[in-house]
């Protein structure tokens, strides 16, 4: 039966694929990206770093009252940041395919991080290192994959350095290139090290470093040497605030833990163990810090590498992460499935000066499955496959190029982490509306459904959808939600 069932899982996954290859047109490069290349002798490397449950607002760069992030904000200040990035899905696997491929989770087929069947999907993925090595480019993925538990090679990649699903900070098993090993010591440090050797080591054609961090997936063990950073920041927890939530669906207000499923492969993954650490929020939140403390000095050894080998102004580098995460906003501390910026939004800074001006800051509705159309449009390359996001080379190089206005975000039910319903959203600059698949089956007596003002109520808490002032504003988000999955479909 389980073999059964993963067949089925990768067919569905195929045909889907094929499906979308008829309906969708293939992205060309833009004009802008093809005359910098008939104009550059050499395609541009590709350096790509990203976390693991990191917001938006976790950087010196963003924000942050005490993290220091020197050579995370380096690529901002001497590229562009993206204030207003998005993830289509905030949840690690679905989110991190959708940075690969360039589609939306009902596109790609890994829903959520259940593991029954995303092993096998997951190889059939058209990724965008994948197409650039089809090209010419040599490519290597170090680092957290995260979708399934299988740690052998994905194709489309020459070297290949990776774990098994979460993967554990300390003393990790790594697959090098076919080999396991026993490591000992940070996962962190370990990963920061390869990654430098990777654009150390001679290269006679451009290369395509993805380098998947654990960091900052909690449960947060930093690095020995950090273990007391920050000691003394005091986190303003959000307080309990019932009038805040008043307005929220049922399911924010008491989400009850749904009986996991008992199926054979089903199961969540093993803890990892705190080492003693505490447990309370302050812990917490300052460990989490911590953690990005060896992430903020690998990117440093990696500028650094990049600047002795002279090929830093010819590497786009881009830091970003998968998803965000709540700090006890929603009445969730240690959350994110739910469709509020705080899981939502994620740092998105891109350096590359033959085409960005440093210090650039855009405010336009980008989203993860924009990447890797953009950065084959900066390779000069045509998608071999057609993708839902756009390449926004465009506005790199135009300040009034047209971009989107609204964007589509959708979560699935996961078996093992059932807490969330099924949900689609649909975001502008203003209002965001949130729909529950589950109100079409069971109606909608308690009010699932969320609509917010995003100008007067940046915090999404006052839920404006049955208040009879807003009834058009909700057809007309209602219609906009419909529109976008059909063009998505």
């Amino acid at each position: 039966m389980r073999r059964l069932l993963i067949a089925l899982l990768c067919f569905n996954g195929l045909a889907c694929l094929i499906h979308a290859a008829d309906s969708l047109p293939i992205r060309q490069a833009s004009d802008s990206a093809q005359e910098l290349r008939r104009d550059t002798q050499d395609r541009p490397n590709i350096v790509f770093v990203i976390t693991d449950d990191q917001r938006w607002d976790q950087l010196s760069y963003t924000g942050h009252p005490v993290l220091k992030t020197p050579n995370i904000d380096r690529i901002a200040q001497e590229g562009a940041s993206f204030n207003n990035f998005f993830v289509a899905t905030p949840l690690c696997s679905p989110s991190r395919a959708s940075f690969l491929t360039g589609l939306y989770p009902h596109a790609h087929r890994v829903f959520n991080n259940d593991k029954l069947g995303i092993d096998v999907i997951s190889h059939t993925l058209m990724t965008f290192p994948r197409q650039l090595r089809e090209q010419g480019y040599e490519t290597a993925y170090i680092g957290k994959w995260h979708m399934g538990l299988d740690d052998s090679r994905r194709p489309g990649f020459d070297s290949w350095i990776s774990f098994k699903g979460q993967g554990i900070y300390i003393d990790g098993v790594i697959n090098d290139n076919g080999t396991r090993r026993q490591l000992r010591g940070n996962m962190t440090d370990y990963l920061n090290r390869r990654a430098v050797e990777f654009v150390n080591q001679p290269h006679d054609k451009p290369f395509c470093l993805y380098l998947g961090h654990k960091a900052v997936h909690n449960p947060f063990l930093p690095s020995k040497r950090h273990e007391e950073l920050y000691s003394d920041y005091e986190f303003q927890v959000p307080p309990p605030n019932e009038a805040d939530l008043a307005g929220k669906p049922v399911l924010t207000r008491s989400r009850p833990r749904l009986d996991r499923l008992k199926l054979e492969g089903i199961g969540p993954e093993p803890a990892e163990p705190r080492r003693g650490r505490g447990r309370d929020p302050q812990s917490i939140v300052r460990d989490q810090l911590r953690c990005l403390a060896a992430v903020d000095e690998g990117v440093g050894q990696l500028l650094a590498a990049l600047e002795s080998t002279g090929e830093l102004d010819n590497t786009i580098f881009i830091y970003t992460s998968d998803n965000g995460f709540f700090m006890g906003e929603h009445g969730s501390f240690n959350g994110k499935r739910m469709p509020y910026d705080e899981a939502l939004r994620v740092p998105f800074f891109i350096r590359y000066p033959k085409l960005i001006s440093p210090g650039s800051n855009r405010g336009e509705l980008i989203l993860n499955i924009d990447v890797a159309p953009t950065l084959l449009d900066l390779a000069g390359m045509e998608s071999v496959i057609p993708m839902h996001g756009e390449s926004f080379v465009p506005l790199l190089q135009d300040n009034n190029a047209s971009w989107r206005k609204a964007f589509l975000a959708e979560y699935y039910l996961e078996k093992v982490a059932a807490k969330t319903p099924t949900w689609k959203a649909v975001r502008t600059d203003r209002w965001k509306y949130i729909h529950y698949l589950i109100a079409d089956n069971q109606g909608d007596p308690y009010g699932y459904d969320e609509l917010y003002d995003l100008e007067a109520d940046p915090k999404e808490l006052k839920n404006l959808v049955n208040h009879p002032e807003q009834e058009t504003r909700l057809k007309e988000m209602k219609a906009q939600l419909k529109g976008m999955l059909n063009q998505f479909n």
